[in-house]
């Protein structure tokens, strides 16, 4: 027995050394990748959703990610709303810092933002009576068929938070994971491109941007990248080099989590094809999006107070908390926080054609310009900032399923989803933390509500 107990100790003491090694010598940008990652959802969440910590720390940022990130541990300062996360001290520390009506950013160090935040734009309280029926009011029209669908979970999924269905303007069926409620601010995260190209399209509208434009930013005069279109970086073919590797610190996590100007960033890249003519998917893009939107105004302030003015107020959207980085540009390829009613809402705008009551907030076939299919992309991306149908037949692999050629959608990391389709009338918000190795098909579920509703 001494024996087994003797190799056992050796054994943990070998693991434990080979643990201590691992990240002794791993890539110190790693290390800080993780910290300000884990710093930064857990603040969003605490402050914006209003969850524990510890719990978020164990569900969302330990349980789905990178092994390395299982040693992390927070300290949560409500006071001060901020979050600083480091892993067993071999790394410095992440920081972020939570200021009302712009949600958390992340820093690098502990120097905090300046700006203060948005003092007069805080949430206001959303409409919750039941006998006025949503948007207007919080009651819904249930379809017992289609509700049936989203309460299972063979079909929802995996870490499913919020499902709801829109069909002719009113909610038909809504289920939530446990936890988890009509009021729980939930994180976009890629379908915030989407919002951002809805701010770009109000700034057209407005007479202060326009497609055609070129010589986007100082920095590309009497450069290649001077010929970049605003319509290049919409439809995600400016030709601009950027790395989506998730994997590792490629382009995109080290402008998330180590860079506090992150569109500064994006516009230094050099080009890595001609604009206009290749598809490369690129979160640096938008958020380049972001700060070009918001140089139109000649204030930051009025820049920052911008969206909720013009697009979330109009909505009804009273729990939307789009994000900025360190330097005060939204980050708006990644961190929009809304209810599930409120992602709908949006999802229920771009279906009307951005439209919202007797408003046409947008310019005439804005959304329809979203939704036309690039052939750069090969039919599966909008020329603004969304996914498509059109145009997949082409390239659908065998047994794939397949939509109404009018659907477009939504789309971010984790398993956040939001269809719409002109034809039947129809949006349907699916959200959650679901990584993509857990094999979860959001198509099955588009399909099986259609077929209900038809």
């Amino acid at each position: 027995m001494r024996k087994v107990l003797t190799w056992l100790l050796g054994l943990v003491t070998v693991g434990m050394a080979a643990i201590i090694a691992w990240l002794v010598v791993a890539p110190p940008e790693l290390l800080r990748v993780g910290d300000g990652y884990a710093a930064k959802i857990v603040c969003s969440n605490v402050f914006i959703a209003g969850r524990d910590g510890n719990t978020v720390l164990a569900e969302d940022v330990q349980a789905p990610g990178h092994p390395l990130l299982r040693f992390v541990r927070i300290s949560v300062d409500n006071a001060r709303k901020t979050v600083t996360a480091r892993m067993f001290g071999f790394a410095a520390p992440g920081h972020a810092v939570y200021r009302e009506g712009l949600g958390c950013t992340t820093l690098s160090d502990d120097r905090f933002a300046a700006f203060p935040g948005i003092q007069r734009e805080r949430r206001w309280a959303a409409q919750a009576d039941g006998a006025v029926f949503w948007p207007e009011g919080g009651g819904i029209v249930k379809n017992a068929a289609v509700q049936a669908l989203i309460d299972d979970p063979t079909l929802t999924g995996p870490g499913m938070r919020a499902a709801v269905v829109v069909r002719g303007g009113r909610i038909i069926a809504e289920a939530y994971g446990k936890g988890f409620s009509q009021w729980t601010p939930l994180l976009g995260w890629s379908m915030t491109k989407s919002v951002t190209a809805a701010l770009v399209g109000l700034r057209i509208k407005d007479g202060r941007m326009a497609l055609d434009a070129s010589d986007l930013v100082p920095e590309w005069r009497d450069d290649p990248r001077s010929k970049i279109r605003l319509s290049d970086l919409l439809g995600m073919q400016s030709g601009l080099e950027f790395n989506e590797d998730y994997g590792a610190v490629a382009d995109v996590t080290r402008m998330l989590y180590l860079e506090s100007d992150m569109a500064g960033f994006v516009a230094a890249k050099p080009l890595a094809a001609k604009p206009g003519e290749s598809f490369s998917y690129s979160s640096g893009t938008t958020t380049l999006l972001s700060r070009l939107w918001m140089d139109t105004f000649a204030s930051q302030r009025n820049a920052l107070t911008f969206p909720r003015a013009a697009l979330f107020r109009p909505l009804g959207m009273t729990s939307a908390v789009l994000e900025t980085d360190a330097h005060g540009t939204f980050v708006g390829s990644s961190y929009m926080y809304a209810t599930a009613r409120d992602w709908a809402r949006f999802g229920l705008f771009l279906l009307q054609g951005g439209r919202w009551k007797d408003r046409q907030l947008l310019p005439d076939g804005f959304v329809s310009f979203m939704a036309k299919p690039t052939a750069a992309s090969g039919g599966r991306y909008g020329s603004g900032q969304v996914w498509t149908e059109a145009g997949r037949a082409a390239t659908a692999k065998a047994g794939e399923i397949s939509l109404p050629n009018d659907a477009f959608w939504m789309q971010g990391h984790d398993g956040q989803t939001a269809l719409m389709v002109p034809s039947l009338d129809l949006v349907v918000l699916r959200m959650g933390l679901t990584p993509s190795r857990d094999g979860y098909n959001v198509r099955m579920l588009y399909a099986k509500i259609i077929e209900a509703i038809k």
